[in-house]
């Protein structure tokens, strides 16, 4: 698969997934749907999100960052765009459940500092 298209079929598939959420969102309503209406709602929001950073971290890499691969510069923007959506997604969660602290943003991002840094560490050592 060229970048070119990766970069279209992400493109379409984060789109597709914006127009996922977005029914679920206005759909849906979550006083009737249950757990089955959250998981929805969360999962497409997610995936949606990260299709979006995905291509967005793409772009600016290969744009500002410096000449590498270009299969790593993927996978890099691929796995960040991951780490930040759950990040987010988790955030929301919290937030929902009235658990959202400043203390546990600090630990969720801590966590995902502490994730990036053992896949650089990993990647630097093979």
């Amino acid at each position: 698969m060229t970048l070119k298209q990766y970069l279209i079929l992400m493109t379409l598939t984060a789109i597709f997934c914006w127009m996922i959420w977005f029914s679920v969102l206005y759909l849906i309503d979550p006083g009737v749907a249950g757990i089955l209406g959250f998981i929805f709602f969360y999962l497409s929001l997610f995936l949606a999100l990260a299709g979006t950073l995905s291509v967005l971290g793409l772009l600016l890499r290969m744009k500002f960052g410096k000449e590498e691969a270009v299969f790593k510069t993927v996978i890099t923007s691929f796995r960040q765009a991951m780490m930040l959506s759950l990040l987010l997604i988790s955030s929301l969660f919290l937030k929902s459940k009235n658990l959202l602290t400043w203390w546990n943003v600090i630990f969720l991002v801590l966590a995902v500092v502490v994730l990036e840094f053992f896949f650089m560490s990993y990647n630097k050592k093979r």
